[in-house]
């Protein structure tokens, strides 16, 4: 998941030459054109991802480009949001809870693509604003080079060998990095008591990243030994990331824990390409793209009548086995996220 704000700056220009911000000529002067802004994760490093599939099968199906630009779930939302009176985006895809800020910031139009009757209701809003198209759950990474088990609970990061060999992403500004502070005060039992021990994290961290998906390379090198992730994301890095392992902290005495945090998509409002922006929206839910989610993408179809078989499809449940799973109040979190966000920055200095 490319955050990085530079990074995000040359993939805009690189990536979506069409748009005005580089320079260019609108994104509304080509009819046979779609633009995303999403998340990342999606999208492989080596053109191998879900996304690269389904974009290329979306193009020979209707002869429609996807134009792409990536980066953190805030970026996108804030990007959008300082284009509203002039939107250049027709999709937008990002993880809880910015979905839910997109939508309550009036981004997002009503569309039911085809096929999202068929995703729980946990994973849509109410108003058919938003469906998520892949699931996925949070997690962290770990360097199994170098550490020989995975540790199991928060409290070993405290350790003095995770100095400077630790990091995760921003929260506020990373869908992943807002997890974070998610899933700790899920687990230490309340607001108060995740900052005092984030507060405490940080003399080992290195500092804030943009970036979730910049972490896993880290990790996988040796840079650093544990960083926060997500399933999907990290499941397909480590395709070509032997050193990298997957885990779901514990509070000391529980069990290790996970939420849900799908990648979510919506129609922008005053898209440019609304048309075409709801034919991708049904391409990437139709059956023969939600079947690819994890033999291709990794991750877990949004489909609840799609069963996945594949090799990739066991692991996943292999390595969930053992794991609770949660549900956070995402109204809540939506809605004081900015306070939350604030006080994770008086916590830590950051």
């Amino acid at each position: 998941m490319s955050r990085n704000s530079l990074t995000l700056a040359v993939a805009v220009c690189l990536l979506a030459a069409p748009l005005t911000a580089c320079g260019g000529t609108s994104a509304a002067s080509d009819a046979k054109v779609v633009t995303v802004y999403s998340a990342d994760g999606l999208k492989g490093e080596n053109g191998d991802g879900w996304y690269d599939r389904v974009f290329k099968d979306f193009q020979k199906a209707t002869g429609i480009k996807v134009e792409y630009v990536e980066g953190g779930s805030g970026e996108m939302v804030q990007r959008a949001v300082r284009e509203k009176s002039n939107p250049q985006a027709d999709v937008l895809v990002t993880l809880p809870p910015f979905i839910q800020q997109a939508d309550s910031k009036g981004l997002l139009q009503k569309y039911a693509p085809n096929g999202s009757d068929e995703v729980g209701a946990a994973d849509k809003a109410a108003d058919g604003t938003w469906t998520a198209v892949v699931n996925n759950y949070f997690g962290f990474v770990y360097n199994k080079k170098q550490l020989k088990q995975a540790p199991t609970t928060w409290e070993e990061l405290l350790d003095g060998k995770y100095k400077n060999k630790l990091q995760y992403s921003t929260p506020g500004v990373a869908g992943d990095g807002t997890a974070v502070l998610i899933k700790a005060i899920h687990d230490f039992g309340g607001k108060e008591q995740a900052l005092a021990y984030l507060k405490k994290l940080q003399s080992n961290n290195v500092g804030p990243s943009a970036s979730t998906g910049k972490l896993a390379p880290k990790v996988d090198k040796g840079e650093l030994l544990v960083a926060n992730g997500d399933v999907q994301m990290n499941y397909a890095q480590s395709k070509t990331m032997p050193n990298l392992g997957i885990w779901f902290p514990a509070a000391a005495g529980g069990r290790p824990t996970t939420f849900a945090l799908p990648y979510a998509a919506g129609l922008v409002t005053g898209a440019p390409h609304s048309a075409n922006g709801r034919k991708l929206l049904d391409f990437m839910l139709a059956r023969t793209a939600q079947r690819e989610v994890s033999a291709i993408g990794g991750g877990f179809s949004a489909r609840e009548d799609i069963k996945a078989t594949d090799a990739n499809a066991t692991a996943l449940t292999q390595l969930m086995a053992g794991v609770e799973v949660f549900e956070p109040d995402w109204a809540d979190v939506e809605k004081n996220l900015s306070a939350y966000v604030a006080d994770w920055q008086d916590a830590t200095g950051s």
